[in-house]
């Protein structure tokens, strides 16, 4: 009987099953696909390797949890600082998202003018500067009295930062900024809808701050893609399966019984890096589906629709650009499109000469339901994507060696799993109304992008200390 049974390998997964086995605990990594990582891996499609989703390894330095808990586990990766992080296109204005506050500023000021700029932006990184440096809080979920004892571990946070958590975020920017236009708006909307999941109407200024400043934390490409980093992190993990779909899971007296296609597995406790609204499916017993169940209205249905091409070129691109355009873009909820390219010189990705490049765009899933006209419609994304991309970054249909894309459908199948991009981080999913790493359920636990603290390589890194300091190892 395994100590702990982790199920799936995304960030979360792959790092609390880590961090237990270096500490000397039996562990158990499942995995449904051949490779790690859910939505952070990267795939190979006829002879081309791509990042599946995200592409950008944030909060990689001293001080800042990603880097704590890989130095943790003592994963050792070949790497490149990315500056800036993202290059923004917007109506023939370029602006580099520069980690040093006065080059960015001297762009930013240029193609946004404004009186309060300078007040607006300071604001920003001041608050990202601080809270970095806040530690020792937790969240918990067990029961009543540990949740009212783990929100006071917040007392300090909440305090210096309390104007700003109080305060709606687009209500605070406006103000700030009066007579913002509309391009300025989608300007900062755009950035924060990356890393919040939610506008800023919905949002307080704490979380958007925090969400327009990361680009001033040092951000890095992960040379081989992100299968390289996953696999430097389980390299140690001895019984680690994949193809290994757990289809359904039973709560014994003292433990869990996992159940694959091909046989079963015994645990005392269980760690699922499944979304908390789709966990349920899992369990037979009504407590724990009914724990789960009350986590669906969490649920917003936002996703991503991916386009992935390769290109041949001679041409030197940066690492990410955010294109956005003037209106929003035909079926999806978005105005803006991440593009992330490879390195040109990482040959462990693509061959010499060539750029792998992964795109998103935010959309509702529910909108690629209709069977009937699903292909349709996916064939117009995948084009009216493939367009902005080539005339904006000026690629021509010549350099295309490979191009498709993937719908919430695609990401259904191959990750059982269609919402992207974890819990908004809205006023109404702030804390104390997150679900914790921990449950009422003994010896039931999760990690990931729909649980404390939220979604990137920063969010679930934080929720993986706070998963370590709630099992006490």
């Amino acid at each position: 009987m395994k100590d702990y049974a982790i199920v799936g390998s995304g960030i979360g997964g792959s790092s609390i099953a880590a961090l237990l086995n270096a500490k000397g605990y039996d562990v158990a990594l499942f995995e449904k696909e051949p490779y790690l990582g859910g939505c952070s891996s990267t795939f190979e499609h006829r002879g081309f390797k791509y990042n599946t989703g995200a592409t950008t390894l944030a909060g990689y330095e001293d001080g800042h949890v990603v880097k704590e808990i890989l130095d943790e586990i003592g994963v050792k990766i070949d790497l490149i600082e990315t500056d800036p992080s993202i290059v923004v296109m917007q109506n023939q204005k370029i602006t580099p998202r520069y980690k040093n506050f006065e080059e960015f500023f001297e762009v930013l000021d240029t193609n946004y003018p404004h009186p309060n700029n300078r007040e607006f932006w300071s604001l920003v990184y001041k608050i990202n500067e601080e809270f970095y440096t806040l530690k020792n809080y937790y969240y918990s979920n067990e029961n009543l009295y540990k949740k009212v004892k783990s929100l006071l571990s917040f007392f300090t946070l909440f305090t210096k930062f309390q104007s700003h958590i109080r305060a709606n975020a687009f209500d605070f920017t406006n103000k700030l900024l009066r007579g913002l236009d509309q391009e300025y708006l989608d300007f900062l909307e755009s950035q924060i809808l990356i890393v919040a999941q939610a506008p800023l109407r919905e949002i307080n200024f704490f979380t958007a701050a925090l969400s327009l400043g990361y680009t001033f934390r040092t951000n890095h490409y992960v040379v081989g893609g992100f299968e390289s980093l996953f696999e430097a992190i389980t390299k140690d993990i001895k019984d680690l399966h994949t193809n290994a779909e757990i289809i359904k899971i039973t709560q014994e007296d003292e433990h869990f019984t996992l159940f694959t296609k091909n046989g079963y597995f015994k645990a005392k406790n269980i760690v699922l890096n499944s979304t908390v609204y789709e966990s349920a499916k899992l369990f037979t017993q009504n407590e724990i589906k009914n724990y789960y169940n009350k986590y669906e209205h969490l649920n917003n249905f936002q996703s991503s629709f991916m386009l992935y091409m390769t290109i041949k070129s001679s041409k030197q691109f940066s690492h990410h650009y955010q294109i956005i355009e003037q209106e929003q873009i035909k079926y999806t909820l978005s105005k803006a499109l991440f593009v992330s390219f490879s390195d040109a010189k990482d040959q462990k990705i693509t061959p010499q000469g060539y750029y792998s490049i992964t795109a998103s765009i935010h959309i509702d899933l529910r909108f690629w339901n209709n069977k009937t006209t699903y292909k349709a419609k996916k064939q117009e994304l995948e084009n009216i994507l493939k367009r902005i991309i080539m005339s904006n970054l000026e690629i021509e249909e010549t350099e295309i060696v490979q191009c498709f894309a993937a719908s919430p459908k695609t990401f259904a199948h191959y990750l059982n799993r269609s919402q992207l991009g974890g819990n908004a981080i809205s006023i109404k999913n702030f804390l104390p109304f997150l679900p914790s790493n921990d449950t009422p359920i003994k010896n039931l636990y999760n990690v990931g992008d729909s649980v404390y603290a939220a979604q990137g390589w920063p969010g679930v890194m934080l929720g993986v200390k706070n998963l370590k300091r709630l099992l006490g190892v």
